[in-house]
């Protein structure tokens, strides 16, 4: 972990992914599948010089505010961590913010590192079709467009499965 904080030091944003042996690697350059952690470079920014605010031992209790944007609650409250798909499952994605949008501010959404686009500027829910078999990472940005500041929520990961020709799923009674 100390690599790590030194490495993000340097840097504003780590992506950070597991390969097929299970080894965790951190970079400064995305990779398919990697996770964004945003990091901060000085106390001043709302963290710890060098470390994530992203990162749960770092961020502590009090990871879900933004108090940068006044939010007293800020995060992804669906899907849940580690929370498993099956199937045709449609995701519905859901930020929870209080207090609600000011008119100046947008959310982004990333999937995988990747911007989405079809969501609206102030979409803070919203379902993901079908999607492949794989791990995913979700994470929004709210950014206010007159001061340019902006606040990232903790990424959250899952997992989409697909049944396999030996073992469908069963149809639900």
């Amino acid at each position: 972990m100390a690599t790590l904080a030194a490495f993000a030091g340097q840097a504003a944003v780590v992506y950070k992914w597991t390969d097929s042996d299970g080894v965790v690697h951190y970079s400064d350059q995305s990779v398919p599948g990697a996770q964004k952690i945003f990091t901060a470079t000085s106390a001043a920014a709302g963290g710890t010089p060098g470390r994530s605010n992203a990162d749960p031992e770092v961020a502590g209790p009090k990871r879900n505010a933004a108090p940068g944007l006044g939010f007293t609650e800020f995060s992804i409250t669906s899907p849940v961590s580690d929370q498993t798909f099956f199937g045709d499952d449609v995701i519905s994605v859901h930020l929870t913010l209080a207090p609600a949008l000011k008119p100046n501010q947008i959310v982004t959404w990333h999937l995988n590192g990747k911007e989405l686009d079809k969501q609206g500027p102030t979409a803070t829910q919203f379902s993901l079709p079908q999607l492949d078999r794989g791990t995913y990472a979700i994470a929004a940005t709210v950014t206010d467009q007159e001061t340019g500041e902006s606040q990232s929520t903790d990424s959250v990961s899952f997992f989409v499965r697909q049944p396999s020709a030996l073992a469908p799923l069963r149809p639900k009674p």
